[in-house]
């Protein structure tokens, strides 16, 4: 990802409007755009096609997960979000 993309994944996770520009505009990966399917101060999944994003953010990391069409959104979700509850149990 570059930095603008990062920033701009940065921003959504500190944006508290009723509709965020993320979900408006969509968000970039890889240079790849991607739609908007859910944004909170945590989480943001994209999805291109049939294949998609998942971002979680922890205390000191953002993991960023990309999933082909052929694994499926929840699968992929679920693992990405349980990945990140374990971090931020351990502190990071």
């Amino acid at each position: 990802m570059s930095w603008q993309e990062i920033k701009a994944v940065v921003v959504s996770f500190a944006d508290t409007s009723d509709v965020k520009k993320v979900q408006s505009e969509g968000f970039y990966v890889a240079g790849e755009k991607f739609f908007t399917l859910r944004s909170d101060e945590r989480s943001l999944y994209g999805k291109k096609g049939k294949e998609g994003v998942v971002i979680v953010k922890t205390q000191q990391a953002i993991l960023v997960a990309h999933y082909p069409e052929s694994v499926q959104p929840g699968a992929a979700t679920n693992t990405v979000e349980q990945l990140g509850d374990y971090l931020l149990s351990v502190g990071y």
